[in-house]
């Protein structure tokens, strides 16, 4: 009974404070009420509290097999949504400037249902920072890794139940291309004999930034020339668009260019690193391949 009051409550407040809800995902899963979204959310967080605390006096957990089926299972949903948005984005001539949620008739269907399992994808990728636990990877654990994954769930929770089409189509779209790229990759390296032939984790990190910068440049387009799609929305995602660029950006300087500076000096100064190529049985390669960190 204390649970359903607060569940009214809540989603009274919000619905006082966003105005009415697209009524075209009535009773989807997850969707009606926002309690067991933040439920989920703060449930992730304590893991990634504990998680580290649990697992310190544990031997890490190989999870090799699992690690390819997981990343090969997010490679082919990614897939499946990026071309299900692009199919219906074409399907409904959607404008790239601005598209109402209310203007495409079945190809909004369709991108309404796509975009659901974007949001439930959100969900299934907290298993990205679980599996760094049991592998006692703590070093991946980062703040931006983890309010890119804690704030992405909610975030869709609200954008599922306003704008669940429209607009709202073509950060997903790009994302989900960029997954594509980056859960194969990682699904490759958890096999050993392909990691000596991955060589573009880099560049994704750069697709990344540059679907942030597309998203926001896209996102403002249909501020200069407004369509009906509420205005809030857009400039929450301007302003989410920028901590990722700001974040992403420091994690690029700090995982790629600072470390090939310091290679660089290492190899001028004649270190017993540069001239033997190893340290303590790793070359420099593996060791540094070994230290990057992973963004999702």
């Amino acid at each position: 009974m204390v649970m359903e009051t607060f569940n009214h409550r809540l989603n009274a407040y919000i619905d006082s404070w966003m105005g009415p809800r697209d009524q075209r995902v009535r009773g989807w899963l997850l969707l009606d009420h926002y309690p067991p979204t933040l439920a989920l959310t703060l449930v992730y967080l304590l893991i990634v509290w504990l998680g580290p605390k649990y697992m310190r006096n544990r031997q890490p957990f190989s999870c090799r097999g699992l690690l390819v089926a997981y990343n090969l299972g997010l490679t082919l949903l990614s897939l499946y949504m990026f071309c299900e948005l692009v199919s219906g984005m074409w399907q409904g001539n959607y404008n790239f400037y601005c598209q109402d949620t209310h203007s495409a008739g079945e190809a909004d269907t369709k991108i309404i249902n796509v975009l659901w399992w974007y949001y439930f994808s959100k969900l299934i990728e907290f298993m990205d920072t679980f599996f760094f636990i049991l592998r006692k990877n703590n070093h991946q654990i980062t703040f931006l890794h983890v309010y890119h994954h804690a704030s992405m769930l909610s975030i869709w929770w609200f954008v599922m139940n306003w704008v669940p089409c429209g607009h709202s189509y073509f950060g997903a779209s790009l994302n989900s291309f960029i997954h594509v790229l980056m859960y194969s990759y990682y699904g490759l390296s958890a096999i050993p004999a392909m990691r000596p032939y991955l060589w573009w984790k880099k560049y994704i990190t750069q697709g990344q930034l540059i679907q942030f910068v597309l998203t926001m440049s896209q996102t403002a387009c249909a501020v200069v020339w407004p369509c009906g799609f509420p205005m809030g929305w857009l400039y929450f995602q301007i302003g989410y668009m920028v901590t990722l660029i700001a974040l992403f950006s420091n994690f690029y300087i700090q995982t790629y260019q600072k470390q090939g500076a310091s290679r660089r000096k290492e190899y001028q100064n004649g270190s017993t690193m540069a001239m033997n190529g190893h340290s303590n049985g790793v070359s420099p390669t593996e060791n540094l391949a070994h230290r990057k960190l992973r963004v999702d």
